[in-house]
């Protein structure tokens, strides 16, 4: 996909990106991983891949003494955070399957259509991986989630009873249609460039500083 004009791009996870990630998996998830988990994924996990968004304004050296860089440093309270880090995704190959183990934007940057950037994105890599399908589960009662997969061809498959233990709720089990076929292929494309086009025409500004110092 194609960000250029956009303030966003998306990379590769790496070990230095694990603090920001853990914290954003805690304002995220009832039942977050820790960080020591996202570091065993990226050292010790050949088929998983991990991907996060960033806000490529406040992309800056970090080791630097930038006036940027302390700036953001003091808003955000803490030199082990990036600010610029939106979001992030991931997948576990399992054969032909890409199971999408993890997706969550920063709560007060949701709303943008980030969250679904980076799932076509997830789609993307998958294809170009060569997965037949990709997977994933869903709390029954996440309806905003389970709208966005079904968008992008998901649909219920299964149910896993009691599968999340903070609560007891059940999780759908969805799926894709096979991602490589030319149907697949054209739809998704429709929808990134419908994407981009939507991200183009809204307005970029981030939260207030207020906003980020509490997320």
């Amino acid at each position: 996909m194609n960000l250029s004009g956009l303030p966003y791009t998306i990379e590769p996870m790496k070990l230095d990106d694990v603090p920001t990630i853990a914290e954003i998996e805690r304002a995220a998830f009832t039942m977050p991983w820790s960080a020591n988990a996202f570091k065993y994924e990226l050292r010790h996990n050949p088929s998983a891949e991990y991907l996060m968004l960033r806000y490529t304004p406040w992309i800056v050296d970090w080791r630097g003494p930038a006036s940027i860089a302390h700036s953001l440093r003091r808003i955000l309270g803490s030199s082990e955070h990036d600010p610029s880090i939106l979001g992030y995704g991931g997948f576990w190959m399992m054969f032909d399957e890409a199971h999408i183990c993890t997706l969550a934007i920063r709560p007060n940057w949701r709303g943008r259509s980030l969250g679904e950037l980076l799932l076509a994105t997830l789609v993307e890599r998958a294809l170009e991986r060569q997965a037949g399908v990709v997977t994933l589960e869903v709390r029954v009662n996440n309806t905003v989630a389970q709208s966005l997969y079904l968008k992008y061809g998901f649909q219920v498959v299964g149910r896993r009873k009691g599968y999340y233990s903070d609560n007891g709720e059940d999780a759908y089990i969805m799926t894709t249609n096979p991602i490589a076929t030319p149907e697949y292929r054209q739809g998704l494309e429709q929808l990134t460039t419908k994407l981009v086009q939507k991200l183009l025409a809204q307005p970029n500004t981030p939260p207030q500083a207020e906003e980020l110092a509490s997320a």
